[in-house]
């Protein structure tokens, strides 16, 4: 299978994350992208390719003008400010609050834009996101022409990006721009499956009025786990969107046997829906051991998913998302990868 990917991924270099009211170094770091290349590189999964530039056309597709504006500029305004340390947003709109005009003031656009304070922008953020979304576009590309699976090493991740919010450590949302470039590009429906243990509240937003991209997410109950205030069984869409849009809450402890229930469902209605491009949201953090998540998948787990996920029978682009057990994400990721090219199902 080939992989896309780029050493631009490594110019976001965060020191900052807030975690149970501590700053500490952010859990999304560069070396899980070295663990997945080292692995890749030892199960000779295949040829890393450079990606191509795609220029902010297809972001802008998604994603609000300002807001990517604002992402642009975010480090230099606050470098100007004097300021020490990391951008990080400590004040938000709220109920009490609506936020119907933007502040002029930095801190103020901060809390607008962000949904979360884990996440600080950085020297080299931007550019970290532009990389990511060319790879995350590259890999979309390769299967659009060739009918073949690409895995896209993405960093930073995206399914936690709305589309004018940040958070999760996510700021492009890699699977909803290249959603929109397949059906740009001639697919009539997209499939977008979220197997992170988060919840991909921000492609969910992007689509949640369309009935173009089915969106399935498999993730950690809300009522326990990030994101919290999205993800839950009853969100199905609205308007066109009704039923184009599926959660599967699970319980924290889950293990395979009741995680495969909701992916045999989820692939179940994709097919139904006559999906012709699957986008895997390739999160990995649904591990028995992963830091900051609660489900008990093992690593022979994941060649079980990509086994499953080829009995789709379509074009397949898989896009890293979270993963944060460092010593197993390598091995976790490429048993997704493994396991789908074994089912033996390629698309010449």
């Amino acid at each position: 299978m080939l992989t896309f990917h780029t050493a631009a991924t490594q110019l976001r270099q965060a020191r900052t994350e807030l975690d149970g009211g501590v700053l500490v170094a952010p859990y999304e770091c560069p070396e899980r992208v070295d663990l997945v290349l080292k692995r890749i590189q030892l199960a000779r999964l295949g040829e890393v390719r450079e990606p191509q530039a795609f220029g902010l056309e297809p972001v802008l597709a998604i994603h609000d003008p300002d807001y990517v504006q604002f992402l642009a500029e975010c480090w230099a305004q606050w470098c100007a400010l004097g300021r020490q340390g990391e951008a990080i947003a400590w004040i938000w709109p709220t109920r009490t609050m609506p936020g119907d005009v933007i502040p002029d003031h930095l801190d103020g656009r901060l809390g607008h834009y962000a949904l979360s304070a884990d996440t600080s922008i950085c020297a080299g953020t931007f550019e970290a996101a532009e990389a990511s979304k060319d790879i995350a576009l590259s890999a979309v590309r390769h299967s659009l022409t060739t009918g073949e699976p690409a895995f896209g090493l993405c960093r930073p991740p995206g399914h936690h990006a709305a589309s004018d919010q940040f958070g999760g450590y996510c700021f492009f949302n890699n699977a909803g721009v290249v959603a929109q470039y397949a059906l740009d590009h001639g697919k009539r429906r997209v499939a977008i499956l979220d197997v992170d243990f988060h919840h991909g509240n921000g492609t969910q937003q992007v689509f949640y009025e369309r009935d173009d991209v089915f969106f399935a997410s498999i993730h950690g109950d809300p009522s326990h786990c990030f994101p919290y205030f999205l993800g839950h069984a009853s969100e199905t869409g609205r308007g066109r969107g009704e039923g184009f849009n599926a959660n599967y809450p699970l319980a924290p402890g889950s293990a395979f046997d009741v995680w495969v229930q909701a992916l045999d469902d989820a692939l179940a209605r994709l097919r139904a829906a006559e999906c012709e491009l699957l986008i895997v949201s390739l999160g990995v953090d649904a591990f028995e051991d992963d830091p900051i998540s609660e489900f008990k998948l093992t690593s022979d787990d994941f060649s079980e998913m990509g086994r499953r996920l080829a009995a789709m029978g379509v074009p397949t682009t898989f896009l890293m998302e979270g993963g944060y057990a460092v010593e197993a994400i390598g091995t976790n990721v490429v048993n997704v990868l493994q396991g789908f090219e074994d089912a033996g199902m390629t698309h010449p």
